[in-house]
């Protein structure tokens, strides 16, 4: 699993981390298509930095960033489902 280094994660990658998409490809479709919202606003950038506590919607599901640092630990993202 991919260490985070400085606390932030690009969006793209979280998408793929998440398993919402198999590839970069799909993911950078997805995000310039309309389909992600980070706290509630549209978002086409793929290259966005998230930040812990921020949320990521798509597909009808929020995750929530949770990003522990550590150097003996792995990236722990939580999830929080919504569905509307």
């Amino acid at each position: 699993m991919k260490k985070i280094r400085d606390n932030t994660i690009k969006l793209n990658q979280f998408l793929k981390l998440m398993g919402i998409v198999p590839t970069g490809g799909q993911a950078k479709l997805m995000i310039q298509g309309g389909d992600v919202q980070v706290n509630g606003m549209l978002e086409t950038r793929r290259g966005r930095r998230l930040v812990p506590g921020d949320q990521v919607t798509i597909q009808g599901q929020t995750l929530e960033v949770n990003l522990n640092n550590n150097e003996d630990q792995d990236v722990v993202i939580n999830l929080a489902e919504e569905t509307e």
